[in-house]
């Protein structure tokens, strides 16, 4: 049985990583909603648990920019060696794409300022 070495495991959680952006991206496509806050989990197997997340000024949902964040994220914490049972990505601070332009209201009426 061979041993894996500390950088083959890093580049296999993050292919891993990117799966879970993909994923992540195809349900904030299908809802129309993009996303301001990331929040990477990563849980050990001795269920010690670490999270890191990240605020944008913008709101995102392409998976080039969400993976790059996880991707940092993934990259600044130090493994170790520990061996991780759990790798996650949530998402918070949504800006629903649909609903933000549903209920845009016109400032004026017949050229008067509605209150």
């Amino acid at each position: 049985m061979s041993r894996l070495t500390k950088s083959h495991c890093s580049r296999q959680m993050l292919q891993e990583l990117e799966q879970i952006a993909q994923i992540v991206e195809q349900r904030l496509e299908q809802h129309e909603t993009r996303v301001r806050t990331l929040t990477l989990k990563v849980k050990f197997s001795d269920y010690q648990q670490l999270t890191c997340s990240k605020t944008m000024l913008v709101p995102i949902s392409e998976l080039s920019t969400i993976f790059e964040i996880a991707k940092t994220m993934f990259e600044s914490i130090e493994l170790e060696n520990r061996s991780i049972r759990l790798l996650g990505i949530s998402l918070s601070n949504l800006d629903n794409q649909k609903q933000s332009q549903a209920i845009q209201l016109p400032l004026f009426q017949n050229g008067n300022i509605i209150f």
